[in-house]
Order: structure tokens, then sequence, then C-alpha cells
């Protein structure tokens, strides 16, 4: 019997890694083809041999890639492969926007120090990547009806490689590039303040690109200090020379250094009560990922998700299916088990579908069309405020705008 779905209609999703969002079918062949070794042989084995059952440490988790990554990396057909697959994986899962995120770096074999996952040095490199996942993407659109952009990776690791990662992010910005992230080891210490990670940023932040970053899944609110956004349109110390009127006490303990406009994960964030509360007024949007958080242990079931304290606040959050190969899992998953374990509603399904659309790295005009498309199926009132200026700014929806067309400040 075809389960039901948590949430049957249209949805965004923020925060997914192609490289973890692979049919492991796909894994199978490009195996086959390229004589290279695989922990199984058929698709049903090889999903057990590369899912997780039980909750693993994140470095435990990332070292799941080392089984099945050298199969992709450095194969032109495969890449593009894998990129037009996800667009159809994300319609099958009632997804209609997608920012779907990768680092260019660990799929090429060319031009990138250290080469990734062993391989023998080719001739792909990470501007062919990007180019290549491009392709499939459009292609992927065309076919499925799912609009997909792309967040170019730099690694906590590799901070020689994100000056790189940023000038991808410029020459392939809209073609779908739309952003950059930062992920990887969270628990290197100190990573997000390698000099090359905050070059690379300072660089986003001048030239328009959007950026987000992976902080506060298994670290400690000092680490989302070290990546949290001044907002532009927040009422914040970074608008007195504007606003003096707005003008809000910044905490000794806060340091803009990555200038991150949303957060990938943020669960410890509520560690720090202060730092939670003034993200919250700079409207921060959380990309939460419930399943992932449990498998990657980022959450401890013993305890109370952070997504429910998001919920109850009416914060600005999206769920998102990060992983989906690892976990075993499809976006319904996290659906799923917020409507099951956490008692989350249509209503409030819809009201964080809406914040992502509005969170999302889409320009003013696309994000206007895709906050229409949501109302519609939702069949809400667009309010006025939407024809306006979209910007990620210091509106978040709440239920009353859900359910009367009223916008709420914080």
């Amino acid at each position: 019997m075809t389960q039901t779905h948590a949430f049957a209609k249209p949805k965004v999703e923020l925060h997914v890694h192609l490289d973890g969002s692979i049919k492991p079918e796909t894994i199978l062949y490009f195996g086959r083809k390229r004589g290279i070794a695989l922990p199984a042989d058929t698709a049903e084995e090889l999903q057990n041999a590369i899912g997780m059952d039980r909750p693993l440490s994140l470095p435990s988790f990332l070292a799941k890639f080392d089984l099945y990554m050298p199969v992709i990396a450095g194969c032109r057909e495969a890449i593009k492969r894998i990129a037009y697959e996800f667009v159809e994986m994300k319609a099958k899962e009632g997804v209609v926007y997608v920012e779907v995120r990768y680092s260019p770096h660990l799929l090429a074999n060319s031009k990138v120090e250290p080469i990734p996952w062993n391989q023998a040095e080719g001739d792909l490199t990470p501007d062919e990547v990007v180019d290549l996942v491009n392709q499939g993407l459009q292609e992927g659109e065309k076919a499925f009806n799912v609009k997909a952009r792309s967040i170019l990776c730099c690694m906590r690791h590799q901070p020689n490689w994100s000056l790189e990662v940023l000038e991808l992010c410029k020459k392939y910005h809209q073609q779908t590039v739309v952003a950059i992230d930062l992920a990887g080891d969270e628990t290197i210490e100190g990573s997000s303040l390698f000099p090359g990670h905050k070059a690379a940023y300072e660089g986003a932040m001048k030239s328009g690109i959007h950026r987000t970053v992976h902080a506060g899944e298994v670290g400690s609110a000092e680490v989302v200090r070290e990546v949290r956004s001044c907002c532009p349109w927040a009422p914040s110390s970074c608008l007195s020379p504007y606003f003096p009127h707005l003008l809000l006490p910044t905490s000794p303990q806060a340091v803009d250094i990555l200038k991150t406009e949303r957060l990938g994960h943020g669960y410890h964030t509520l560690e720090d009560e202060a730092l939670y509360h003034r993200l919250r007024q700079e409207n921060m949007h959380f990309e939460v990922c419930p399943w992932s958080s449990y498998l990657t242990g980022a959450w401890k079931p013993e305890t109370e998700h952070p997504v429910i304290r998001f919920k109850n606040d009416q914060a600005n959050y999206s769920l998102n299916s990060d992983d989906s190969l690892i976990f075993k899992s499809t976006l319904d998953t996290d659906y799923q088990m917020t409507k099951r374990d956490m008692g989350f509603t249509e209503e409030e399904f819809k009201r964080l579908n809406i914040n992502a659309a509005k969170s999302s790295f889409l320009p003013e005009d696309e994000k206007r069309k895709l906050l229409n498309q949501l109302y519609s199926a939702y069949e809400l009132l667009l309010p006025e405020a939407t024809t306006g200026m979209l910007h990620s700014g210091p509106w978040v929806v709440t239920l009353p705008w859900l359910l009367f067309g009223f916008l709420r400040d914080f």
C-alpha cells in the first residue's frame, strides 16, 4: 500500500546535498562501467551498506561518502546524470523549488589539490563540474517542471579551495548557481575562521553572492556566533548610520565574520538565548533537517527537538532532507516525523514553506512567482506586501498572516 504523504502539497527545499542524494542504481551502473569496486552487488544491498539505521557521529556519517564517491567523481557522464536524476527525485517528492548544494572540488580530478577520493589525476576540473551540474539541472527542470538552483560548497578542511569556489559562484551566477556554502566537519576547531573561508565570504558579500553556512549542527552556539549575519534588513547595529532609531545593543560575544544569510541546521543556537533572540530579530532562516539530526547525533532523542521551539516561536525555518541516500529517506520522511512525533499541522507546513520561499536565494521576480504558486496551491490570499520587496528581511510569515492575510513584525 502506498503511504499517504504528510503534506501532499507543493514544497520548497533549501538544504539538500547532491552527492548525498544519488540513486543506488546509478552508483552501481557507474561502478561496473568504470571498474570500481563497491561494497555490494545490488541496489538494495548497496543502499543498506551506505545507509544508516542508527545514529552515528558527524565524522562517521561523513565517512560514508568514501564508499561510493570514487565511482561518481571524475566522470562527466555520471555528474550530469546525478544532477538530472536529482530533479526527477524532487519532482516525485512534490518539490516545486529546490536549492541543491555540492562541492565542485570533490567531484573533480584535475586542478584540485589534493585530488579527492584517492583518484588518479584526470582532466575534469571544478569549473567543468559546475557546468555539467548546471546542464543536468537545467535539463531536469524542463523534463520534470521543477525549478532547481545550486549552491557551491567550500569545505571546512580545505580552505585553499574556497577562493576558487567564490570565483565559480561569480562565473556561473544564476546559471544555476545562487549562493556559496561552508560544509564539512564542523568539529574542526576554528574552521569558520580559516583565512581562505573568510576571504571567500568577504568576496561573496562584496559581489552580491548569497551566503549560507553549516553551523550549530553538532557544533556549539559559538560556531554560530562566528558565522552569524548582520542582516541588511534587520533592526540591528549594522543599520545605525541609516536607521539610528532602530539601533539595538550588540552582544560583546557576537562576531560577524562570514555574514551568513541562512544557517544550515543551527540547532545549538538555542544554547545561547541572547543569540537566538538576536537571530530571530534578524529573521535568520534555519535550514532544519529533522531525520538527519537524529542520525548524525546532532539531536538527542531524549530532549525536545529544536524545531519544536522554532515552531512554537513562529521562527523562520524550513524542513529539508539533507542526504537522502545515506539516511534512506525522502523529504516526506522529515514531514512524517514532525507530523507524527512533534504535532506539526498542515497550517504549519504551509507557513514554513512560504517562509522557505521568502528566504530562498532567487531574484525578486522569480521569488514572487514562486510565492504566487504556493499561495494558489494552498488556497490562500496573496498578501499585497509580496508584490513589492521580497527580500528575506524583517518580515516572517506567521500563522495569522497565513489565515487572514496579515503580516506580523517581530
